[in-house]
């Protein structure tokens, strides 16, 4: 869709189904070569979630390589600080939920003296610092959770409100930032001056 000659970096925002995905790879289909960074953890047990992995997969685009985190969040900064081309990163949502999972912050005990949200805290600075001073052109993609009703429990209202921050953090670092709603595209912030090479 584009071609550029220095790097940027972008968020696309959506709901569930909005379409954020494909609008994500769209921005990336002149890029000769794209790292997938698939963030989705693996359950065993669960058919219907390795079900939508695969669909996932089967429709990335050929010259996308991938590389699963899974259940390491911590590998995503590592990632963009290091990589040697584009990087696609999908969800930011998952990955919030396995960072979640690695420093047990579902717990609300753990939660309130503090141990799970200092090194939570620590994992999303990492990964906002990396995604801010990447040499490479990033995308990431995330969803927009917080325009439904409150959730009732508190885990699920402590996911909502620290992904709303997350992609705060993000937004504030990225050169653009895209809602896709209904599969429209919004665009919410735009490269400085819009001066983004064409």
């Amino acid at each position: 869709m584009h071609s550029r000659t220095q790097a940027w970096h972008a968020l696309v925002l959506g709901g569930a189904r909005s379409g954020k995905s494909a609008f994500a790879e769209r921005l990336l289909v002149d890029d000769e070569e794209v790292l997938y960074a698939a963030t989705a953890p693996r359950y065993d047990g669960d058919p219907e979630w390795a079900e939508r992995i695969a669909r996932h997969q089967a429709t990335r685009p050929p010259t996308c390589q991938t590389v699963e985190l899974g259940e390491a969040p911590a590998r995503l900064a590592e990632l963009l600080r290091t990589a040697d081309r584009t990087v696609l990163v999908d969800s930011l949502t998952l990955w919030l939920t396995a960072a979640m999972d690695s420093v047990g912050a579902w717990d609300d005990e753990a939660w309130r003296e503090g141990t799970s949200r200092t090194a939570l805290g620590r994992l999303v600075s990492e990964l906002v610092d990396a995604y801010s001073n990447s040499a490479r052109s990033v995308v990431l993609v995330s969803d927009e959770v917080g325009l439904s009703v409150v959730p009732e429990s508190a885990g699920t209202r402590r996911f909502r409100d620290e992904l709303g921050r997350l992609n705060q953090a993000i937004a504030t670092v990225a050169d653009e930032v895209t809602l896709v709603v209904a599969g429209i595209p919004v665009r919410l912030k735009a490269w400085a001056r819009d001066a983004r090479p064409r």
